[in-house]
């Protein structure tokens, strides 16, 4: 049996609490330079690219654009979803911004390999059964159908948002400025584009779980806001109770912001802590089972 919606901010608040009685981590800013703090945001564009190139054509980087590769390891469980074809034109397009995204990257500070990426149904299922609070049976397929899919795509460019926005005012010179800039509106475009999707599909229950899409992105949200410790910065697309909505107006959210309809900012740990799936930027797992790459990333698994 689902668990009512207006439980959902409760629990989230609730898990938040128990966290920070635990004793929080650093939430505050890290200390790098320009090029090391852009050169992390590989690690999500790679990730991006992988998802979206695979999700959509079947085939990733290395058939699409190797040499942005520098030789890494392939993704492993990557594969064409069972799109409709609206999705998968979308999807398509936000792949190929992907590669566009790591050349604009690579060709401004430079690069380094691609780490070892997991977007097999397996991780996936793991990390959506840690959400969701329970064992799904059947276990979750971000491949298996559209619905599916923009659920597991949920998870992903709303990362590297709010990393850019995180990164953005400690950036010292114009250039880096106007590349992150320029990255960052291109993230919140697919945001927004994947929450509108779901939020169109708001109330359709997720076969064959109990649970509807909102209730989906909702526990999501909860527990990247878990997972990240550093209090609530994301958001499912519906606001329960509606003082979480615009202006305390509304029960949509389909842009994550703030109370003043600003959007909410990660560093470089809370961003890790989400993608190791461990709640720790010290211990890879999750999308980047052997940890991601850059020179902050790996200061933390030294």
């Amino acid at each position: 049996m689902a668990i009512q919606p207006f439980l959902f901010p409760l629990l989230s608040i609730l898990s938040l609490a128990l966290t920070m009685a635990m004793g929080a981590p650093n939430c505050g800013p890290i200390v790098a330079n320009d090029k090391d703090r852009i050169e992390f945001a590989l690690n999500l564009e790679f990730l991006e690219a992988e998802f979206f190139l695979n999700g959509a054509l079947g085939r990733g980087l290395d058939t699409i654009a190797p040499q942005y590769a520098l030789s890494g390891p392939p993704s492993v469980g990557a594969r064409i979803a069972n799109l409709d074809a609206l999705v998968r034109r979308i999807i398509e397009e936000f792949g190929y911004q992907e590669v566009g995204h790591l050349r604009a990257i690579i060709s401004a500070v430079g690069g380094f390999r691609r780490p070892l990426i997991d977007l097999s149904p397996v991780n996936f299922a793991k990390i959506f059964n840690e959400a969701v609070g329970s064992i799904l049976i059947p276990p979750f397929d971000p491949y298996a159908n559209t619905i599916n899919y923009l659920l597991a795509a949920y998870m992903i460019p709303y990362l590297g948002l709010v990393g850019y926005v995180g990164t953005i005012p400690f950036l010292a010179n114009n250039t880096s400025l106007q590349l992150v800039a320029g990255l960052l509106g291109v993230e919140a475009g697919q945001d927004a584009v994947i929450r509108t999707l779901l939020y169109e599909r708001a109330n359709q229950t997720v076969v064959p779980y109990n649970l509807s899409v909102a209730e989906f992105t909702i526990r999501l949200s909860a527990y990247r806001n878990q997972l990240a410790m550093c209090g609530i910065k994301d958001e499912g697309i519906i606001a329960l109770p509606p003082v979480m909505g615009a202006e305390n107006r509304t029960t949509s959210n389909i842009l994550s912001a703030n109370y003043d309809s600003l959007s909410y900012s990660r560093t470089s740990p809370e961003i890790l802590r989400i993608l190791y799936d461990t709640g720790s930027e010290n211990r890879p797992g999750g999308f980047f089972p052997l940890g991601a790459n850059g020179a902050i990333a790996r200061s933390y698994l030294i």
